[in-house]
């Protein structure tokens, strides 16, 4: 077979559904702001990010320490995948899985384009020394907690 030319990187080139498992988990851009706990307004409906996370998350790579039990763990993590990405409607617009959903580029820090999986956090995208343990907060105070700088 003649090798291709003009090769598309994975995510152009391949819808969601088609993607390996290794290419999946490759287009997580590791900002962690999918990790963010959410309020739901009871009567608007409007999804609010707070800037807790969940106590499995490492604050500093901002990944998740129990990644492959993280659903048995903690129940209401949502495991997002290709079929029920169009239902996920809290993903921040930065967010790499939302961009290729939406048929949008990469944006420069994500680590596919600048080649460096430290540029999340040097561009500022990432959780990284913005968020707060569960455990530290009181369940009744999660609202004192609500953000507005999610991507």
């Amino acid at each position: 077979m003649a090798p291709r030319n003009n090769l598309q990187p994975f995510w152009k080139e391949k819808s969601l559904e088609t993607m390996t498992a290794d290419e999946w988990e490759l287009l997580c851009d590791g900002c962690a702001q999918c990790c963010l706990q959410k309020m739901e307004d009871e009567e608007t409906g409007e999804m609010h990010y707070t800037r807790i996370v969940c106590r499995y998350l490492d604050e500093t790579t901002c990944r998740c320490t129990q990644y492959e039990q993280r659903t048995e763990l903690v129940p209401t993590c949502l495991k997002l995948t290709c079929r029920n990405i169009n239902e996920i409607h809290f993903l921040p617009r930065t967010c790499a899985y939302r961009l290729v959903l939406e048929g949008k580029e990469l944006l420069w820090w994500h680590r596919l384009i600048s080649g460096n999986s430290g540029s999340v956090h040097a561009a500022g995208i990432s959780i990284r020394g913005k968020v707060v343990c569960e455990e530290h907060v009181h369940p009744d105070g999660w609202d004192e907690h609500i953000i507005d700088w999610i991507g």
